[in-house]
């Protein structure tokens, strides 16, 4: 018999080992996040998640659940601070949705749409960072990188290859190739790598291939991203099937 916790005045059963993020999808209840996925160990990146548990605040991916907390998640105080974290976000990179080959497949567009967010908020900061085109087959764009290390954990994880890392610390840590050019031709990244699925924005493209989905087909063009989020949770009855997400299907 599984132990239970309140989120906003629902009860979420969990199961030993689960998170409050990952008890409260596989339950039907949504948190925004960004830097969660559920083929990794939480790490607490963007803190989009965050949730208020008795006066204060904590990430809610790499929280425990417990029996008894009083979560709270949908509520103007954190939604408030979410919007801000986005735009934010926005302000840091380059995001220009119109023209960006994610658009309609963007975790962070999405969020902004579910979110509400209606104003840059932020002076934006224009960063100049070389686009790396060298590769063949896959276009690397450093001005729309949001930090969230899951290129890193999959590249390191999954593929065994390295190829990415962050470099710099505080307004100046950045994503790197980890090539002594520094370029991504002289690294083995292949386009089935879990590197090359994980992006949540439009860092890591595929090239020839970006508007093979027109615009209003795609992923959260079709439903939000609370409600994709949902379908993707893994769940106890789950038998290793794949998800959505986890796949990279836009």
């Amino acid at each position: 018999m599984s132990d239970s916790f309140q989120l906003d005045g629902a009860s979420v059963p969990f199961e030993p080992g689960q998170t409050v993020m990952q008890a409260a999808l596989a339950a039907g209840h949504y948190i925004p996040h960004l830097c969660y996925h559920p083929e990794f160990k939480p790490h607490g990146s963007c803190k989009l998640c965050t949730v208020k548990v008795a006066g204060r605040t904590a990430a809610s991916c790499t929280m425990p659940a417990e029996a008894g907390l009083n979560v709270e998640s949908d509520i103007e105080e954190m939604n408030g601070l979410r919007r801000t974290l986005v735009q934010m976000l926005f302000a840091e990179g380059n995001h220009f949705c119109p023209s960006c080959e994610k658009s309609g497949n963007c975790m962070l567009q999405a969020l902004g749409y579910d979110l509400e967010v209606h104003t840059a908020g932020f002076r934006h900061l224009y960063p100049d960072r070389p686009v790396d085109a060298s590769h063949p087959d896959i276009l690397l764009d450093f001005n729309r990188c949001i930090l969230c290390e899951l290129c890193v954990r999959a590249s390191s994880e999954v593929d065994g290859k390295n190829v990415f890392a962050l470099s710099g610390r505080g307004i100046t840590k950045h994503l790197i190739v980890n090539a002594g050019s520094g370029l991504l031709k002289d690294t083995d990244i292949a386009l089935a790598d879990k590197a090359m699925q994980v992006c949540p924005v439009g860092v890591i493209l595929p090239k020839r291939v970006g508007f093979s989905v027109p615009i209003g087909k795609r992923r959260y063009d079709r439903r939000p991203i609370s409600a994709q989020a949902l379908d993707d949770a893994p769940r106890q009855a789950d038998t290793g099937g794949s998800c959505a997400t986890c796949e990279g299907t836009p």
